[in-house]
C-alpha cells in the first residue's frame, strides 16, 4: 500500500495534466463506437427483409393456397401447417445453442450461419408454392419443403436478431436501430403481401368470376463489437444445452414478457392466418382480399416511426397497452357491419396501426431483458442468441398450434377444398376465429404484461450500471458486449 501511494503521489507531482488529457482521448474512440450512422442502421435493418416477405407471404396465403390451389384436403391441410410451425419452433432453440457454441472466423460467429444458410432457404421457399405434377404424395411434398424451410429460416434469422445486442453498446442506439428494422421488415411484409397476394389471388377458378384478382452487410459498429468478443469469447465457458435452458426459463422478466407476447402474437397470427379466408367467404369480397391485406401492412409500415417516437416518449409498456388495444375495437366492428367494401378498407387503415405496435414492442423490450439479465450476473456470457432463440420458439409453437386448431375448426364446420362458397357454419367459424378469440387472447396478455417489472426507471438505471461497467474493459480481450 505505501509504494502504491507513493507512486502516485510522484505521478501527481510530475505530471498534473497530461494524463487527463490522455485519458480524455481514449475515451472519445469508446464512446463514438457505441454512436450508430443511418447508413449503419439501415445496413442492419436489411437483414431483416427476406424473413418477413416469405414469413408474410405464409402467413396470410399459405392456408388458403393448401386449400383452394393445391386442392389439399382441410385435414392435410392442418397437419402441414401444424407440423410445420411446431418443426420450425423446435429448430429455434436448437439453433440458437449451436450459434453460442460456435467458432469465431474471420467474418464473426454468426455471419457464416447467415450466409449459408441463404441459397438453400431461397430454394425450399420455391419449391413450397409449386404444386407437384402428381397427387400420391403431395401432401408429403409440402410438409417436407415447408419443415426444410423453416430450418434454413431459422439458420438465417436466430443470429440475425441476435446481432441486435452487438451493434451497439448504447440501449438508446439498439432501440433507433430495432425501429429501423422493424420498419424494413414492415416493408416486408408489404412486398410479400402484395406479390404473393397477386400470385395466390390470380389462381381463382370461379366459372363466374373469370377476371377475379387479375389486377395490376455488416455495419461497421457491429465489426467493431465482434472484434472485442473475439478475443474474449474463446476464452469462456460455453454453456451446455441444459445450463442454457435453465438460464432462459428461470428468470422472471424474460418469462413474464414471453408469456405476455405470447398471448398478443397468438391474436395477431390467428387474424393473419384466417383473415383472408375471412374477407373472401364471410364478408364476400373475393376481387379484393389481397387488396384489403396489403392495406394493413402498407398502414403499419407508415405508422412504425411514429410508434417509436411513442415509446421513446411515454415508455414502452404503456406503447404495448395503446398499441394492442388498440386493435380490439376494430376487431369487433370488423364482424359487426355488413359486407361493405369502403367500411372494409377504413377498418383495415385502423388495423395496421395496431398491427406495428405488434412488430416493434416485442423486438425493442427484449434487449431490455438482457441488459437486465446482464447486470444481474454479469459473470456470465454467451447468453444472446439463447434468450432471442427461445422466444422465437415459444411463439412459433404456439402459432402452430393455432393455425393447425383453426384450419381443423374450418373442416369440423363443413369447409369445402376449391369451392368458391362455403356454408354459413364456415363464415360464422371464420368471424369467431379473427374477432372473439383474438381479443380473448390480447385481453390475457394484456394483464400479464402489467407484472413485468422492467419500467422506464429500472431500464434506465440498466443503462447507468451498464455504462458505469464499461471503464472496466479496458485491456485487450475485455469485451463491453459479452
Amino acid at each position: 500500500m505505501a509504494r502504491g501511494e507513493g507512486a502516485e503521489h510522484y505521478a501527481a507531482s510530475l505530471l498534473p495534466v497530461k494524463p487527463i488529457n490522455t485519458e480524455i482521448k481514449t475515451a472519445k474512440p469508446k464512446d463514438q463506437r457505441t454512436r450508430l450512422t443511418v447508413w449503419n442502421k439501415l445496413c442492419y435493418a436489411i437483414g431483416g427483409a427476406p424473413y418477413q416477405i416469405t414469413g408474410s407471404a405464409l402467413g396470410f396465403f399459405l392456408q388458403i393456397y393448401l386449400l383452394d390451389v393445391a386442392q389439399l384436403d382441410p385435414f392435410h391441410a392442418s397437419i402441414i401447417l401444424f407440423v410445420g410451425r411446431a418443426w420450425d419452433a423446435v429448430t429455434d432453440p436448437t439453433v440458437g445453442f449451436l450459434v453460442s457454441r460456435s467458432r469465431w472466423t474471420g467474418i464473426g460467429r454468426m455471419m457464416p450461419w447467415i450466409l449459408c444458410s441463404t441459397p438453400f432457404a431461397v430454394l425450399t421457399y420455391f419449391l413450397i408454392w409449386y404444386v407437384p405434377p402428381f397427387e400420391q404424395g403431395k401432401v408429403l411434398w409440402y410438409l417436407v419443403f415447408y419443415c426444410l424451410f423453416q430450418s434454413m429460416q431459422t439458420c438465417f434469422h436466430v443470429p440475425y436478431s441476435a446481432l441486435t445486442m452487438f451493434i451497439s453498446n448504447d440501449q438508446k442506439e439498439r432501440d433507433s436501430a430495432t425501429a429501423y428494422r422493424m420498419m424494413v421488415e414492415v416493408l416486408g411484409t408489404v412486398l410479400g403481401t402484395a406479390i404473393q397476394g397477386q400470385i395466390v389471388g390470380g389462381a381463382s377458378n370461379c366459372p363466374t368470376e373469370p377476371d377475379d384478382l387479375n389486377s395490376g452487410n455488416s455495419t461497421n459498429a457491429s465489426i467493431v463489437s465482434l472484434e472485442e468478443t473475439v478475443k474474449n469469447g474463446r476464452k469462456k465457458t460455453l454453456l451446455t444445452f441444459r445450463q442454457g435452458l435453465w438460464l432462459v426459463m428461470s428468470y422472471g422478466p424474460y418469462i413474464k414478457l414471453v408469456i405476455g407476447f405470447l398471448f398478443t402474437s397468438l391474436a395477431f397470427m390467428l387474424l393473419e392466418g384466417n383473415f383472408a379466408l375471412f374477407i373472401t367467404y364471410a364478408l364476400g369480397h373475393r376481387k379484393d382480399f389481397q387488396n384489403i391485406l396489403l392495406v394493413i401492412m402498407l398502414s403499419g409500415t407508415l405508422t412504425i416511426p411514429w410508434w417509436q417516437w411513442f415509446l421513446t416518449r411515454f415508455g414502452k409498456k404503456k406503447a404495448v397497452y395503446f398499441g394492442i388495444t388498440w386493435a380490439v375495437p376494430f376487431m369487433i366492428l370488423i364482424i359487426c357491419i355488413k359486407s361493405n367494401l369502403v367500411i372494409s378498407y377504413l377498418v383495415s387503415v385502423a388495423a395496421g396501426v395496431s398491427v406495428a405496435a405488434a412488430f416493434l414492442l416485442p423486438w425493442s423490450m427484449l434487449p431490455d431483458v438482457v441488459d437486465d439479465f446482464k447486470v444481474k450476473n454479469p459473470d456470465i456470457h454467451g447468453y444472446e442468441a439463447l434468450f432471442y432463440s427461445f422466444y422465437v420458439f415459444f411463439i412459433k409453437f404456439a402459432s402452430g398450434v393455432s393455425l393447425g386448431v383453426s384450419t381443423l375448426s374450418l373442416k369440423f364446420a363443413g369447409y369445402v377444398t376449391g369451392s368458391c362458397s362455403q356454408p354459413e357454419a364456415v363464415s360464422l367459424t371464420l368471424k369467431v376465429l379473427v374477432s372473439p378469440v383474438p381479443v380473448a387472447l390480447i385481453a390475457v396478455g394484456l394483464l400479464i404484461l402489467r407484472t413485468y417489472p422492467i419500467d422506464e426507471e429500472r431500464r434506465q438505471c440498466n443503462r447507468k450500471i451498464l455504462q458505469e461497467m464499461l471503464p472496466l474493459c479496458v485491456t485487450p480481450g475485455c469485451s463491453p458486449v459479452l
